[in-house]
C-alpha cells in the first residue's frame, strides 16, 4: 500500500526537497503541498492524506491549530500528523502531541529519520525522540505546577479508571518510551499480548495512537515528572 503524504510547510523551497525524497521512494508518495494550516487540513481531506508532515510555525492558521482541526475531525480520524519544528525543545511540541500530533521530527533530521518517520506514522505508531519521551513531556508538564490542570484531574481519574491492573502497568512503560518487545520482555509474555493491552487502552482512552498514551500517562499523574 502506497502511503499518501500531504506536505504542509509555508518555504516552497523546503517543500520542494521533501517532495523529491519522498517520492523517491516506491512505497510513498506525495499527493499534496500547503503553504499554511488551513490548506493543509482541507487537503488531508480532499486528497485523503494518510500523513501529514506539518510545520509547527506557519502563517495565518499554524500548524498547531491545523493539528487540532484534524484530530477533532471525525472523517480524518486515518489522518496521521508528524509536527516538523527547527528546535526539538519546544513547548510547542508537547502542545501539538495534546492536539494529537502522532509526534514530532527536527528539521535538521537525516533523510532517512524523516522517510522512517512517514512509515512509522502511517502504521499508527508514536513517533517520539528519546528526549520527548524521558525528558520533554516530563519538563513541560512539571512547569505546570501541580494545581494546573486541576478540571481534568476528575476526568482523567475516571478515564484512568477503565483500565485493568495490566492496562495500566504497560500504559506507564509505554510512557517510559519502551517498544512492544521490550514491554513484552519487562512483564515476560509476548508483544502480541502487549499490542492487544496497548490498543485495548487507546480504544478506552480514545487516543489516537501511542503518542496520545504517553501524554495521557504523564497528564492523569500514572507517570510522575522526572526531570534530570
Amino acid at each position: 500500500m502506497t502511503i499518501r503524504v500531504l506536505l504542509a510547510d509555508d518555504q516552497a523551497l523546503l517543500r520542494s526537497a521533501f517532495r523529491v525524497l519522498v517520492d523517491s521512494e516506491p512505497d510513498m508518495e506525495v499527493v499534496a503541498e500547503a503553504a499554511d494550516g488551513a490548506q493543509a487540513v482541507a487537503l488531508a481531506r480532499s486528497e485523503k492524506a494518510d500523513v501529514v508532515l506539518m510545520d509547527i510555525r506557519m502563517p495565518g492558521t499554524d500548524g498547531l491549530a491545523a493539528t487540532r482541526m484534524i484530530s477533532a475531525d471525525p472523517e480524518l480520524a486515518g489522518v496521521h500528523v508528524v509536527m516538523l519544528t527547527t528546535f526539538e525543545v519546544d513547548e510547542y511540541v508537547v502542545q501539538s502531541l495534546r492536539a494529537g500530533a502522532s509526534g514530532f521530527l527536527g528539521k535538521g533530521a537525516e533523510p532517512v529519520e524523516l522517510l522512517n518517520a512517514i512509515r512509522i506514522a502511517a502504521a499508527g505508531e508514536a513517533l517520539l525522540s528519546p528526549l520527548a519521551t524521558k525528558g520533554l513531556i516530563a519538563s513541560f508538564l512539571a512547569q505546570r505546577g501541580p494545581d494546573d490542570g486541576r478540571e481534568g484531574s476528575a476526568a482523567h481519574a475516571d478515564r484512568l479508571a477503565t483500565l485493568t491492573v495490566r492496562e495500566r502497568e504497560v500504559l506507564g512503560l509505554v510512557a517510559g518510551g519502551h517498544s512492544n518487545d521490550e514491554i513484552a520482555e519487562r512483564l515476560v509474555v509476548s508483544p502480541l499480548t502487549v499490542k492487544t493491552h496497548v490498543n485495548r487502552a487507546m480504544a478506552k482512552l480514545g487516543a489516537r495512537d501511542r503518542a496520545q498514551l504517553v501524554v495521557f500517562a504523564y497528564e492523569s499523574g500514572l507517570v510522575r515528572p522526572r526531570v534530570e
